[in-house]
């Protein structure tokens, strides 16, 4: 990760200015749409680039540390290494994280240990995908996946305080969330579907990162609207916008319906050209996702061979 982000004070008259121009954002998110994306061996490196940069995600009622291990598994050899080999690639390829629930983060911990694999395990928490647990409940939970080895934790706000124009509560809470992580990275997620407006999607991007937050996500993708390019564009804008007046980068994370990887290459393009190279790693980037690996490792396997393979004819890891 970069440096962390220490957060600010909370700054009420900053956040009661803004206002998006909804038009333009809508233009631009065509425009992006509408962008080049790279062809044959350039593709096929951003798609690996991609692959570095995907939460491997597990948030299923039926989990169980078997499919915690099949994770973490995938995780550690996303593409099989006879593709890679092919391509030349030397360096070792991972996923950047795998994402569980808090009550699967100790399966995850001690697999990634004694495989000897320094793959994060993150965790979602402070109830998600609702946040309506009461607050103590949902800085406890925080604390116990952080005990059980999370080093990354994705927190959901409170969208009643977003909704409503509570902006201080919802700094406060965040805070309190940063505290509870300890050292453990915090991605704050916005449910951005539920919150109305690319205005409110604004004002609580910029309440996220004045409270600490390291990345801002898009979504838990359990909201009947997740990861657009246009919400995309407004957070990207206000992370630029912190960048520029405090000096540290926050990083962004779309999740939610991101299945293809011609869509994977549609945010790569996205952020290089709202926020630039930097932020083109994982340290600053994440793709939440579960089946989107699959689509990216057939576009390999096609770009290697010059044909497509089902996906059970694929060599699994």
């Amino acid at each position: 990760m970069s440096a962390r982000n220490p957060g600010t004070k909370f700054d009420l008259e900053h956040i009661s200015k803004v206002r998006v121009n909804t038009q333009a954002v809508l233009k631009r998110a065509q425009h992006i749409q509408g962008q080049k994306i790279p062809t044959k061996q350039w593709q096929a490196a951003w798609l690996l680039k991609a692959v570095t940069c995907i939460d491997l995600t597990t948030l299923a009622g039926d989990d169980t540390p078997s499919n915690i291990h099949r994770l973490c598994l995938k995780a550690i050899q996303p593409v099989e290494h006879n593709l890679l080999k092919k391509m030349d690639m030397q360096d070792k390829v991972t996923t950047a994280a795998v994402c569980v629930y808090p009550s699967r983060v100790a399966d995850a911990a001690i697999l990634l240990e004694a495989a000897n694999s320094n793959i994060p395990v993150a965790s979602v928490a402070t109830g998600f995908p609702a946040g309506q647990t009461p607050l103590e409940t949902r800085l406890q939970e925080v604390r116990m996946a952080v005990a059980d080895g999370a080093t990354e934790i994705d927190i959901v706000i409170n969208r009643t305080l977003a909704l409503t124009g509570q902006w201080e509560a919802m700094f406060d809470e965040i805070c309190q969330f940063r505290m509870a992580c300890g050292n453990a990275h915090m991605k704050t997620i916005l449910a951005v579907g539920e919150l109305g407006t690319f205005t409110n999607v604004y004002k609580a991007s910029m309440v996220a990162m004045m409270a600490g937050s390291d990345f801002i996500k898009t979504s838990t993708g359990k909201e009947a609207v997740n990861a657009t390019y246009s919400v995309a564009i407004v957070m990207a804008r206000a992370i630029r916008s912190y960048y520029l007046s405090t000096g540290y980068k926050v990083g962004f994370k779309p999740a939610g319906g991101i299945r293809t990887a011609q869509e994977a290459l549609v945010w790569l393009t996205l952020i290089k050209e709202e926020l630039g190279n930097d932020w083109l790693c994982p340290h600053l980037f994440r793709l939440g996702a579960s089946s989107l690996l699959t689509d990216i490792e057939r576009q390999i396997y096609h770009h290697v061979t010059g044909h497509y393979a089902a996906y059970n004819e694929l060599p699994m890891a």
